[in-house]
C-alpha cells in the first residue's frame, strides 16, 4: 500500500467555486456594491457645510427713489419780495404783486339795462279769439270761436278749449283751408291750417257734446277769449 501513489485529495470548497463560476461574480458585485454605500457615506460625511450654505442672492439693479430726499429740502415758488424799513429799523419782506389788481365794479347802468330784460313781460300775440254759442241741442251745441289779426303780417294760431265732461265730435274752419283738430282730457286743441292774413279774422267751429255750453278755459295764441 506504500507503493500505491495516492491522488490528492480536492476541497468540496474548492469544487464548487470552479463548478459555479457566477458564484463569484456575485459575490464580487455585492462587494463593489458595499464599497460604493461605505463611499458615499463617508462624502456626505466629510462635506456638510458645504451642503448647508445658501445659494448666493442674484445681482439686482438698484432704482432711484422717486420720494425727495430728507436731506434735500423742497424747492418751492415763493412770491418776490422787496424790502421796506420799519420803525424800529428791522427789514421786513412783502410780497410785491405782479401786476396791479383791476378793481371791477358793476356799473350801474349795466345793471339797470340786465334787470329791465329779466323782467320784461313777453310781447302778447296780435291774435285774439271770441266765443259764442251757434247753436243748442239736446246733448249738444256748436260753439264758435272768432280768430281775429291785428297785425299787417301773416300767422299761424292756437287755440284750446276745455268742456269737462264733454267730447268733441267734430271741428273745422269756416270758408277756409282745415287745420288739426286733438283730443284732450277735457276738451280740445286746434292748429290752424294756414297762417291767418294780417287784420283778417276766420270762424272756428266746433261741436261738442254731453258738456256745458260754456267752456272752463278759452285760449286763442296765450290770451283769453273774450264773450265769456
Amino acid at each position: 500500500m506504500s507503493g500505491t501513489d495516492r491522488t490528492p485529495s480536492k476541497s468540496y470548497g474548492t469544487a464548487a467555486i470552479a463548478s459555479s463560476p457566477w458564484i463569484v461574480v456575485s459575490v464580487g458585485v455585492g462587494v463593489m456594491v458595499v464599497l460604493l454605500v461605505i463611499a458615499l457615506g463617508a462624502y456626505r460625511g466629510r462635506s456638510p457645510a458645504f451642503d448647508a450654505q445658501p445659494r448666493p442672492p442674484e445681482p439686482t439693479l438698484a432704482l432711484p427713489d422717486p420720494r425727495p430726499s430728507p436731506s434735500t429740502p423742497a424747492t418751492t415758488a415763493s412770491p418776490s419780495r422787496r424790502a421796506s424799513p420799519t420803525p424800529s429799523g428791522r427789514v421786513t419782506g412783502r410780497p410785491t404783486p405782479s401786476r396791479p389788481v383791476e378793481s371791477r365794479t358793476p356799473s350801474p347802468t349795466a345793471s339797470r339795462t340786465d334787470d329791465a330784460v329779466a323782467v320784461a313781460p313777453p310781447s302778447a300775440s296780435p291774435v285774439s279769439g271770441r266765443y259764442r254759442v251757434v247753436e243748442q241741442f239736446h246733448d249738444g251745441f256748436v260753439g264758435e270761436v272768432l280768430v281775429s289779426n291785428a297785425s299787417t303780417t301773416a300767422r299761424e294760431w292756437t287755440a284750446r278749449l276745455a268742456f269737462p265732461g264733454g267730447r268733441l265730435g267734430s271741428a273745422w274752419i269756416e270758408g277756409a283751408p282745415q287745420g288739426t283738430a286733438r283730443r284732450t282730457d277735457d276738451g280740445f286743441t286746434y292748429h290752424s291750417g294756414e297762417d291767418l292774413a294780417g287784420g283778417a279774422s276766420v270762424a272756428l267751429r266746433f261741436y261738442v257734446e254731453h258738456a256745458a255750453s260754456r267752456p272752463t278755459s278759452c285760449v286763442v295764441d296765450g290770451g283769453a277769449c273774450r264773450g265769456l
